[in-house]
């Protein structure tokens, strides 16, 4: 099968700074954190010692696409991300055997929940980099000054 390991995993949050103390709590430690106005998305991740990581989202404002996924479906999983060695020869496989595939041809591809059990699933080519792991634009919390 075309799928190696899990890549990361995202939680929809209504407040970053809440689902940051939450985290934090489990012994995770926040490594990166940015804001993407154009999208109106908070994003916060935690790596993961054994591999991967974990990435919180939350709108950052009202009218952010993510305020209505969170009053449709409240907190929680959105998204799990799969790593693939090579994501056209994983999607041509996977369509091969029923499975409906969103975002074809893109390096945005998506498998529909309905073909994974209500999960939104990501596929992730092990040869494409995490842009904020290269080039992080915030440091964390911990890091930053209030002077």
């Amino acid at each position: 099968m075309a799928v190696l390991s899990n890549d990361h995993l995202v939680i929809l949050v209504k407040d970053i700074d809440e689902g940051i103390r939450n985290w934090t709590n489990l012994g995770l430690t926040l490594t990166h954190r940015v804001t993407i106005d154009a999208i109106a998305m908070d994003q916060a991740f935690f790596l993961l010692a054994g591999g991967g990581f974990i990435e919180l989202i939350a709108p950052s404002s009202e009218d952010s696409p993510l305020q209505k996924s969170l009053e449709k479906r409240g907190e929680g999983i959105h998204t799990l991300a799969l790593e693939v060695s090579n994501i056209d020869a994983a999607v041509t496989e996977m369509q091969d055997k029923g499975v409906e595939v969103i975002g074809e041809g893109t390096d945005q591809v998506f498998i529909h929940p309905k073909s994974t059990n209500g999960v939104r699933v990501q596929l992730w080519d092990t040869n494409r980099p995490h842009r904020w792991q290269k080039n992080p634009s915030e440091k964390p919390e911990s890091e930053t000054s209030n002077s």
